[in-house]
């Protein structure tokens, strides 16, 4: 079981939730009638400690110890359903995905959670070729878990290179550099 994180200090349960309400979904969380639309919609619901609507509550509450150490917001499928259904149009989907990057960018994540390194993998490959390379991003992934486990994946991984369904060398794509640019005007309006 993953150690639980704890948010020390008012001034840092402050400074996250004021980071998470400035953007757009944040602010509109305050408009969830607690309805249940979204957990009802949620494919992957069974699998977390607690339901979307439930975090929206912990979030609206300041229960920031029990939105990071859950589950869900690394659960949380992106499909979309909660929020295609929500009669408030809260845009759920995307509230989780700030959550995600709040919570890394604070380093306010259960020790020992993969979810977080899987994401900051995905993340760094995207930056660096403008995709998802999968034995990049697995190796880092591995690297930053368990390095054993990448032992045990070897003989899947040889399959898949004699397939040529692996590739150990990746290509930027075309107009990463616009990409680039693209990635930090965003990270400057943030």
């Amino acid at each position: 079981m993953a150690e639980q994180t704890r948010i020390n200090g008012t001034e840092l349960a402050e400074e996250f939730l004021a980071d998470f309400l400035r953007h757009p979904e944040g602010e509109k969380l305050k408009l969830c009638i607690q309805c249940g639309t979204c957990s009802g919609s949620c494919p992957t619901s069974e699998f977390m400690d607690y339901t979307p609507r439930q975090i929206i509550a912990a979030v609206r509450a300041g229960l920031l110890d029990r939105v990071l150490n859950s589950n869900t917001i690394w659960v949380c499928s992106s499909c979309y359903s909660c929020t295609v259904r929500c009669p408030q149009g809260i845009r759920l989907t995307d509230a989780m995905y700030e959550l995600k990057r709040l919570a890394i960018k604070h380093d306010l994540f259960p020790r020992g959670a993969k979810a977080p390194v899987l994401e900051e993998a995905f993340m760094h490959e995207v930056d660096k070729y403008g995709r998802n390379p999968e034995s990049a991003m697995m190796t880092r992934f591995y690297l930053g878990t368990n390095p054993l486990e990448a032992v045990r994946q070897a003989p899947f991984a040889l399959g898949m290179l004699r397939r040529g369904r692996l590739k150990l060398r990746e290509k930027r794509i075309r107009g990463h550099a616009q990409l680039e640019a693209i990635s930090r005007r965003a990270e400057e309006v943030d």
